[in-house]
């Protein structure tokens, strides 16, 4: 039985993940789509939301254990979450596309002395699910990359790789 890895880190919030469509992945960098069937832009708020309902709420920041650093999790029902910013890993796109690196910022500020941002993903379709691998960061890197899903501890939905996997949808910000 694979051990669950949470997504935290000491220092600062890492999100680093690439996001896969569940429909078949294509051989070409797909764009990533949001709920509107727009495709996914840098510098622009979303939201992101369990594609399944009654599987937890919108993304979020957790406090785990009632100190720093917070970690990635979900509101437990339909709470706002907190807003995301996603940008392109390689430089000069403007669209965030399947099976690529992206970094994610949650758009908050914390009472931690942290980071609030992430690193990779890539994505297609309309449900997508996130994964940690996070290649074209570091191409010759050897990574123990996961697909990330939930784990309830204490009450709370904590974003672990390889736990029950959460199919998502982007919404952006209205």
């Amino acid at each position: 039985m694979k051990s669950m890895r949470l997504i935290g880190s000491l220092s600062y919030i890492m999100l680093v993940m690439v996001i896969s469509a569940v429909a078949q992945p294509s051989s070409s960098p797909t764009l990533v789509l949001d709920s509107a069937g727009r495709p996914l832009q840098r510098g622009v708020e979303y939201y992101i939301n369990p594609a399944i309902t009654g599987n937890g709420g919108r993304f979020t920041l957790i406090d785990r254990n009632d100190s720093c650093p917070f970690h990635v999790g979900q509101e437990n029902g339909s709470g706002l979450g907190l807003l995301v910013i996603f940008t392109p890993f390689v430089e000069g796109e403007t669209v965030i596309r399947e099976n690529r690196d992206f970094k994610v910022v949650f758009s908050a500020a914390t009472i931690c002395v942290q980071s609030t941002d992430g690193k990779k993903a890539s994505v297609g379709g309309d449900i997508y699910q996130i994964s940690w691998c996070p290649t074209d960061v570091c191409p010759t890197c050897r990574f123990n990359c996961g697909t990330a899903g939930n784990l309830v501890e204490n009450g709370k939905r904590l974003l672990a790789l390889d736990g029950n996997v959460i199919p998502v949808t982007f919404e952006r910000r209205a």
